[in-house]
């Protein structure tokens, strides 16, 4: 009788996990790796909103890399022009990306 609960036991403790995962772990996995292969796809005329709702247009992208080849990280340093001023943000701290029109093409 004890084993034949204890197994039960197991069986639902593994499907409420399975379910755990499968609603709110891999959507949220998901939506993390598509805004990271935006960011990654920045170019320079991308406008952009900073994770402090400042809104700007991409200016240069200076990509930081170790041994000299060029890779997009979430460390590199963006230049944008919002107004009459130039800012430097990190890539990671792009809240969203816009197209000219101004529609959302990602959002966080």
């Amino acid at each position: 009788m004890q084993n034949n609960f204890l197994i039960t036991m197991i069986i639902e403790i593994g499907a409420i996990g399975t379910i755990f995962y499968f609603l709110l772990l891999r959507p949220q996995q998901k939506k993390r790796e598509e805004h990271e292969a935006t960011l990654r796809s920045l170019k320079k005329g991308d406008e952009i909103i900073t994770a402090g709702g400042i809104i700007g247009e991409v200016v240069f992208i200076a990509q930081q890399s170790k041994d000299g080849t060029p890779t997009a990280s979430m460390d590199d340093r963006i230049t944008i022009k919002s107004g009459e001023t130039r800012l430097i943000v990190e890539r990671g701290r792009v809240a969203r990306v816009l197209n000219k029109t101004g529609v959302t093409e990602a959002k966080l």
